[in-house]
């Protein structure tokens, strides 16, 4: 078969081209479907083997801070929706700035304050556009999981380069290696999602809008349902990325098709909502109360008149 070799030649040039041949073979169609699975694959594993060789800094800081931060979304995000949701945005329209207008400081730090301010001021619409972009992420990496699973087990993967050096890297040779890999998985990512059947997009389209329709009219408990798929996500990459380091294989066994990871993952989706909603759901209703049970200064007046 054609594509067999493709993917054999693409593993065995893969440490002098690691962005060029996945990207030129993906989106020139060379790659077909199975030639697919296996370069996603590839790309997990040899990042997962690459990252022991890591500098520190690069993979332990950022798993730490994964874990904490992801925690306190995990199980208080809700409380601290406003900053919360104005960080957010200006993540995501720092993102959008860097591909729309390139490496422009200036106008990404502008693009990132914009959406951070627009995310603050109009709440609600940006917790229903966020419910929505979640579960079209987290329908996709469903839809898609079949296709993570190799093709042909003769196609093989290599060694990253960087796994055979004797000396961690250095930290631009560690932040140029991540980028490599993220670029490369970005774009075996964008080459299976146009090989995915109309349907599959149908249904997360549907999700996405039954997502954005909820979070209109109950977004307070839709906002402590995305806190705390955000603070599991955050928790599960620091740890996935503190276990890497350690020489552990938390990718490859989590592709590996058993239930339990899922299973963490969910109930711990559903313990954060849960404990969110209780905590911080009714928070504005309680002073109205309390001001309701407090007795009127006239009524204060009258009783100890009448005494």
């Amino acid at each position: 078969m054609p594509h067999r070799q493709i993917v054999q030649s693409s593993n065995e040039n893969r440490a002098d081209r690691p962005i060029n041949t996945n990207k030129r073979l993906i989106n020139s169609g060379v790659l077909r479907r199975g030639a697919v699975k296996a370069v996603m694959l590839e790309i997990l594993q040899n990042f997962e083997r690459a990252t022991p060789k890591l500098a520190p800094v690069v993979v332990i800081l950022p798993g730490l801070a994964g874990v904490v931060v992801g925690l306190f979304i995990w199980l208080g995000g809700l409380g601290f929706k406003r900053p919360l949701l104005g960080l957010i945005g200006a993540i995501a329209g720092g993102i959008a700035g860097f591909f729309l207008v390139g490496h422009n400081v200036a106008s990404i730090a502008a693009a990132a304050g914009i959406a951070g301010l627009i995310a603050i001021i109009l709440d609600r619409v940006f917790i229903a556009l966020l419910a929505a972009a979640l579960v079209a992420a987290f329908g996709f990496m469903v839809l898609a999981r079949p296709y993570l699973q190799p093709a042909y087990t003769e196609a093989g993967t290599t060694e990253p380069e960087i796994a055979h050096q004797s000396q961690p890297a250095t930290v631009q040779q560690s932040i140029e290696t991540v980028k490599e890999y993220a670029v490369d998985f970005a774009y075996a990512a964008k080459g299976l999602g146009s090989r995915m059947p109309v349907r599959s997009w149908a249904v997360l389209a549907a999700g996405a809008a039954v997502s954005a329709a909820a979070g209109l009219y109950l977004w307070r408990l839709v906002c402590a349902l995305c806190c705390a798929a955000l603070g599991t996500t955050l928790v599960f990459a620091g740890m996935i990325l503190l276990l890497s380091y350690k020489g552990a294989t938390p990718l490859t066994r989590m592709s590996s098709g058993s239930p339990v990871h899922a299973g963490v993952f969910l109930g711990m989706i559903a313990f954060g909502t849960v404990e969110q909603w209780l905590l911080f759901g009714r928070q504005k209703r309680q002073p109205a109360k309390a001001k309701k049970d407090e007795p009127e200064p006239d009524q204060e007046r009258r009783s100890w008149r009448g005494m």
